[in-house]
C-alpha cells in the first residue's frame, strides 16, 4: 500500500461538526456537571435560602392647577419632569426618611435588619476579612470602619443600610404613579414597612413645604424691612438734591439752552462786524501813508473830503485840512473797532456763563432723574415683596403633599428564592461548566482515539486496531489466543496480518519488524499475537526477541533452561536449531534475546547480523522481530534497514502526537519506510465513552454477534 501524505494545512476556521461531536462524546460529563449544579442549587433553594415576601404601596403624584395664592414664587411643589420624579424616588430611599422609619417601627430591634442581634455563624466573609486584616497589620494599628461613631450611631447606620437594601421605589412608565416595595422575611412586616414609609414620605413632603414657607416668610420680612429703609433713604436724597440746585425743571433748562443759542448768534454777528471794521481801519492806515488823495477820498466816502480833494492838490492849506480830516476819520473808525471788540468780549463772557449754567443744571437733572428712577424701582420692589409677604403669611398652615396613596400594601407575596429559575440557571451553568471541561480536556489531549486522527497526523495508513486484551498476566496471552480464536482481539490480529501481507502486492513481506515510540505500547504482545496468527496459516514462523536490553519474552513464555539466544547465534556461530525454542501452545519458534557485553546497536549493525537474516529467510516463511522503542534506543532504526516491513504501534489515547511524529521522523531520517501503523491497546469502553463506539464494528452493538465475549 502506498503511504498517504500528511495534511498539514493550517485552518483558522472552527469545525462546528467536530465541536458538536466533541461535546456529544462528553455528554455524560456535561450531564454530570449539570446534575451536580442542580443538586447544589436545590440544596440552596430548599435548605439554605430564606423565603422573602414583597409588599407594595402605590402612590400618585398630584398635578395641581394654579393656586389663587402664587406659591410658585415662594416655594415650588414637585415638578412632573422625569428627573424630578426620579429624584423623589431617591428621596424615598434617603437616609433621613429611613432613619424615621427605623425609629417609628423599632427596626433596630429586629435581627433581620440589625446584624448585631443575629447569631454569630461559625464561618462568614466578615470573619475572613477580619482574620486577613489581623494577619496583615497589628491589631493596634487596625481601625475598624465607623469606629469613630458611637455604638448607637453605628447600630443605626447598619440598620438603615439593611433597610435600604430591602426597600425599592419605581415609577410606572409614562405615568405619575410610583410604587414603594418592601421585601422581608415576613409578609405582614413587608406590608407594614411599605405603608409606614409611604406615610412618612407624604408627611415629609408637608414638613418640607411648611419649613420652606416659614423660611420664605422670614426672608421676605427681612427684605421688606431693608427695602423700606432703602426707599426712605432715596426719597431724602431727592429732596436734598432739589434744595441744593437752582434747577426748577427740564423746561427751564430748555429755555436756558434757547437763550444760549441767541447769545451765540449775536456773538457771531458781532465778530463779523468787528472783522469788517478792522479791515477798513487797516486799509485807511495804509492809505494815510499814500499821496493818492483821490483814493483816500474814495475810501472814506466823506463829503468834506470830496470838496477838499480838488483844491488840496494845488493848495497846501487845503491839503493840510484834507489830511487832518482824513486822520479824524481814521480815529472814528478805530473807536468803532474798539467798541465792536468790547461787544464781542461781552457776548463771549455771557455765552460762557450760560454754558456753565447749562452744564451744571444738566448734571443735576441727570442725577435727579437717576435718583427718581432708583427710587421708583425700590418702591416697586418694596410693594412687590410686601404683597408676596402678605400672600405667603396667609398660606401658613395650608400646605398639602404632592403625593397621595392610591392603594395600601397588603400582606406580601412570595418572591424569592425563585426556585425554578435558580434550578434552571444551575442546570445551564452546570452544562456550561461541563462543556468547558470537555473542551479543555479535548484541547489538552495529545493522544489518538481514532484511526482517522492517526492517519491525518502522520500520513501513514493504519493497518490494524488491536483492542486491549483482558489479561491478568502476560503469561496467559497464548492461552487467551488459543481459547478465544474468534474474540475481537484475535480478529483484529487477523486483520493486521491481512494488511501486512497485502502491503506489498508484488511480494509479501517475509521479515516483519514491530516497534513503537516509547515502552508500554503493546508492541511485544502484538508481535507474539501476529506470529501466532501467521503460524495458523500453516507457515513456518520464527519470533525473534530483538529487545535484548529488557528481554520481556520470559514474562510470556516458560522457556526453562535456555540453550542460548540471539547474541549467541551472532557471536558464537552455533547452529540455529540448537538455539531456537518452540513456544508452548503455538507452532512458532522463538529466538530469545540475551544480555550482551557489546552495544546492541553495534551488534545489529554488523555484517554478521545481515548474514544471519539471510540464513533465516532460507529457513522460515515469516520472521517477526520485536524491537525496542524508537525514542529510547537506536536499535529499531538499525534493524529496520534489513527488514521487509515495519509496523509501528501507537497506544490508544496515550501516546502523544509529538512522540509519534518524532519517532516517524527518526525513521525517515535514515531512509526507512514505515509500512503501516497499529492502534494498540484500544479500550472498548473508552471508545464508547468518547462516542466512537458506533463508528467501528468491533466496538459497536452491531459487531457483537461476530465475536466471542472477551
Amino acid at each position: 500500500m502506498q503511504q498517504r501524505p500528511a495534511t498539514q494545512e493550517a485552518d483558522d476556521e472552527i469545525d462546528l461538526m467536530a465541536l458538536l461531536g466533541t461535546l456529544w462524546r462528553g455528554k455524560w460529563i456535561i450531564a454530570g456537571c449539570a446534575a451536580l449544579l442542580m443538586l447544589i442549587g436545590g440544596f440552596y433553594v430548599f435548605r439554605v435560602a430564606v423565603p422573602k415576601y414583597q409588599a407594595s404601596t402605590t402612590l400618585a403624584l398630584e398635578l395641581r392647577g394654579e393656586n389663587v395664592v402664587d406659591l410658585e414664587s415662594v416655594v415650588s411643589g414637585v415638578s412632573t419632569e422625569t428627573s424630578a420624579i426620579n429624584t423623589e424616588l431617591e428621596v424615598i430611599r434617603s437616609s433621613g426618611l429611613l432613619e424615621k422609619l427605623v425609629t417609628d417601627l423599632s427596626l433596630n430591634q429586629d435581627p433581620e435588619f440589625n446584624s448585631a442581634l443575629q447569631p454569630t455563624p461559625e464561618f462568614s466573609v466578615g470573619k475572613l476579612k477580619s482574620m486577613i486584616r489581623t494577619a496583615v497589620s497589628p491589631a493596634a494599628d487596625v481601625e475598624e470602619p465607623g469606629s469613630r461613631l458611637s455604638p448607637e450611631e453605628a447600630e443605626m447606620n447598619r440598620t438603615v443600610a439593611a433597610v435600604r437594601n430591602a426597600i425599592a421605589a419605581s415609577n410606572q412608565r409614562n405615568t405619575y404613579i410610583f410604587q414603594i416595595s418592601a421585601t422581608t422575611q415576613d409578609e405582614m412586616k413587608s406590608a407594614l414597612i411599605a405603608n409606614t414609609l409611604a406615610r412618612l414620605y407624604i408627611q415629609d413632603q408637608i414638613d418640607v413645604k411648611f419649613q420652606a414657607t416659614e423660611n420664605a416668610v422670614a426672608w421676605l420680612s427681612e427684605r421688606v424691612i431693608e427695602l423700606e429703609a432703602e426707599l426712605k433713604e432715596r426719597e431724602n436724597a431727592i429732596k436734598e438734591l432739589r434744595s441744593e440746585t437752582d434747577l426748577v425743571n427740564a423746561e427751564a433748562l430748555q429755555a436756558l439752552n434757547q437763550q444760549a443759542k441767541d447769545v451765540r448768534d449775536r456773538l457771531a454777528d458781532s465778530r463779523t462786524s468787528a472783522a469788517l471794521v478792522n479791515a477798513r481801519v487797516a486799509n485807511l492806515r495804509a492809505l494815510q501813508e499814500s499821496d493818492d488823495l483821490a483814493a483816500k477820498a474814495a475810501a472814506v466816502d466823506d463829503p468834506t473830503l470830496d470838496r477838499l480833494v480838488g483844491r488840496a492838490a494845488t493848495d497846501s492849506d487845503t491839503r493840510e485840512l484834507f489830511e487832518e480830516r482824513f486822520a479824524l476819520l481814521i480815529t472814528r473808525e478805530e473807536n468803532a473797532l474798539q467798541r465792536a471788540e468790547q461787544q464781542v468780549a461781552a457776548l463771549e463772557a455771557s455765552y460762557a456763563r450760560l454754558q456753565e449754567q447749562i452744564e451744571q443744571q444738566s448734571a443735576d437733572l441727570v442725577k435727579l432723574q437717576q435718583l427718581e428712577r432708583e427710587t421708583e424701582a425700590t418702591r416697586t420692589l418694596y410693594e412687590t415683596f410686601l404683597t408676596r409677604l402678605k400672600e405667603t403669611t396667609v398660606q401658613r398652615g395650608l400646605q398639602q403633599a404632592d403625593s397621595r396613596v392610591l392603594s395600601k400594601a397588603t400582606p406580601g407575596q412570595y418572591v424569592e428564592p425563585r426556585k425554578s429559575r435558580i434550578l434552571a440557571l444551575c442546570i445551564i451553568l452546570g452544562g456550561m461548566i461541563g462543556a468547558g471541561i470537555v473542551l479543555v480536556r479535548q484541547m489538552m489531549h495529545s493522544g489518538f482515539r481514532t484511526p482517522e486522527d492517526l492517519e491525518a497526523a502522520t500520513g501513514h495508513a493504519v493497518f490494524g486496531q488491536i483492542p486491549k486484551m483482558p489479561l491478568r498476566r502476560r503469561g496467559s496471552l497464548i492461552d487467551y489466543l488459543n481459547d478465544k480464536p474468534t474474540s475481537a482481539a484475535a480478529e483484529a490480529i487477523r486483520n493486521l496480518r491481512t494488511s501486512v501481507l497485502l502491503s506489498d502486492i508484488d511480494q509479501a513481506p517475509q521479515i516483519i519488524m514491530s516497534t513503537s515510540a516509547v515502552p508500554g505500547e503493546g508492541k511485544t504482545t502484538q508481535s507474539i499475537s501476529l506470529s501466532h496468527n501467521l503460524a495458523g496459516l500453516g507457515k513456518k514462523v520464527l519470533l525473534i526477541e530483538g529487545d535484548i536490553r529488557r528481554r520481556t519474552f520470559a514474562e510470556y513464555f516458560d522457556f526453562g533452561a535456555s540453550p542460548g539466544g540471539l547474541v549467541t547465534a551472532l557471536t558464537e556461530g552455533r547452529p540455529l536449531s540448537e538455539l531456537v525454542v518452540r513456544a508452548p501452545g503455538m507452532d512458532v519458534d522463538v529466538l530469545r534475546g540475551e544480555k550482551a557485553s557489546i552495544n546492541a546497536a553495534d551488534l545489529f549493525s554488523s555484517d554478521r547480523f545481515q548474514e544471519f537474516l539471510q540464513e533465516l529467510r532460507q529457513a522460515y516463511d515469516y520472521i517477526v522481530i520485536d524491537t525496542p522503542p524508537v525514542l529510547v534506543v537506536p536499535d529499531a532504526r538499525v534493524i529496520g534497514q534489513f527488514v521487509d516491513a515495519v509496523i509501528f504501534s501507537v497506544a490508544w489515547d496515550r501516546t502523544s502526537k509529538t512522540q509519534v511524529t518524532e519517532a516517524l521522523r527518526q525513521f525517515q531520517s535514515v531512509g526507512i519506510r514505515v509500512h503501516g501503523l497499529v492502534m494498540a491497546q484500544i479500550d472498548p469502553r473508552g471508545m464508547k465513552r468518547y462516542g466512537y463506539g458506533g463508528k467501528y464494528g468491533a466496538y459497536s452493538s452491531y459487531g457483537k454477534g461476530y465475536y466471542d465475549a472477551s
